[in-house]
């Protein structure tokens, strides 16, 4: 009988390598998470590496890794880090850390789930590939860029722009959780050497809430990150909405939460009727997929590129998000006065993630692309 596959995910997002790394144990792997539990969303994981703030905590996460910690970061298969930027450390720190893991592993692996160096080059580009980001409309700056100049400053300095070039120069492959993410892989690696993975959920943890088919007031559901607003739209989101309750006082009610942890938050997200998500995203991403995965509607990224590139032209329940308040207004305003709509939505929502997103679907898409590039 063949040893199992012994497996690294290093680093998370929105609980997205936790959520792998459920569906990899379930076709036999041997799995363990590192990672700082994406800071405040409080993700389990196997081994902690948070860091404290300050120059004096990057040393010591560093000394910590190359320590105490050394020896559960050498003698897997696969490695899978979910950024180039893994460990909260300066880039020529990341680099060394980089470059133990090449030499003590099997092979090591982008999961891009996240913006980095060559996403923005790709966004800020003539040819993009996208109409609209939160940085970018119609090739114009977005009011992103223009209020936070200094962070895409900041993304193209000279040290991280070298380290993430040696970075993507250096691994094995990578993997994508989003279509945006994956127009970006394919300006840079050979086809070869990246494959689409997606978001994986845990159908297990969500169990599907039966949406009544007579809805007499719509319950809306806005989960945000207080710091990334505007890089969301949660602010247009929270507009739209207030007008709409404002409008039909009767018939709509919005709900607000801001930065619970990721366990409490998946417990308050079931009692929406319709979750509003955000509106920059060509694709659903995590929060949409638990949603849909309980049976919710949502307001999310539902672009016909992203159902094309999955192959899905049949189910295809995502209410698709405008990028301006007056539009944002407007399907809100067509969801709250046609609740008969809501139930039935729902139920394709938690049909579309069992196809597309369960975690042992597509922790098998992962085990099928890394052991090709392997071969």
């Amino acid at each position: 009988m063949p040893k199992p596959l012994k497996i690294l995910l290093l680093g998370d997002y929105s609980n997205c390598h936790r959520t792998l790394a459920s569906g990899l144990r379930r076709l036999g792997c041997e799995v363990t998470l590192i990672s700082d539990g994406d800071t405040w969303h409080n993700c389990q994981r196997d081994i902690d590496i948070s860091r404290r703030p300050g120059k004096l905590g990057g040393l010591e996460l560093y000394l910590k890794l190359s320590t105490t910690l050394r020896k559960h970061l050498k003698g897997y298969d696969i490695v899978s880090v979910n950024d180039a930027n893994f460990v909260g450390l300066r880039p020529k720190l990341i680099k060394k850390v980089f470059n133990r893991l090449k030499r003590d592993n099997g092979a090591v692996f982008l999961n891009a789930m996240s913006h980095d160096v060559p996403f923005l080059d790709m966004l800020a580009s003539a040819d993009s590939p996208l109409k609209y980001s939160e940085w970018f409309i119609d090739g114009k700056p977005n009011r992103l860029f223009l209020e936070k100049q200094s962070d895409w400053e900041e993304w193209h300095n000279d040290a991280l722009r070298d380290y993430q070039k040696f970075f993507y120069d250096n691994i094995d492959g990578a993997a994508s959780v989003l279509y945006e993410y994956h127009l970006s892989l394919q300006r840079l690696l050979p086809a070869n050497k990246i494959a689409y993975g997606g978001i994986p959920v845990d159908l297990d943890m969500f169990t599907p809430v039966q949406l009544p088919e007579k809805i007499d007031k719509v319950k809306l559901f806005l989960g945000r990150d207080r710091t990334r607003m505007t890089m969301k739209g949660s602010d247009y989101l929270e507009e739209a909405a207030r007008t709409i309750v404002e409008r039909y006082p009767d018939k709509a009610e919005l709900m607000i939460v801001e930065n619970r942890p990721f366990d409490e938050f998946i417990g308050l997200l079931k009692n929406a009727h319709v979750v509003l998500d955000q509106i920059y995203s060509y694709t659903p991403a995590t929060t949409a997929l638990m949603a849909m995965a309980y049976g919710l509607n949502v307001v999310s990224g539902g672009e016909d590129d992203y159902y094309d590139f999955i192959g899905e032209h049949e189910n295809q329940p995502i209410i698709n998000a405008p990028v301006t308040v007056e539009g944002l207004t407007d399907t809100l305003e067509q969801i709250v006065v046609h609740p008969e709509l809501i139930a039935d939505r729902g139920r394709k929502s938690r049909e579309f993630v069992e196809r597309h997103n369960d975690c042992k679907t597509v922790a098998q898409r992962y085990l099928d692309f890394w052991s090709s590039v392997g071969n």
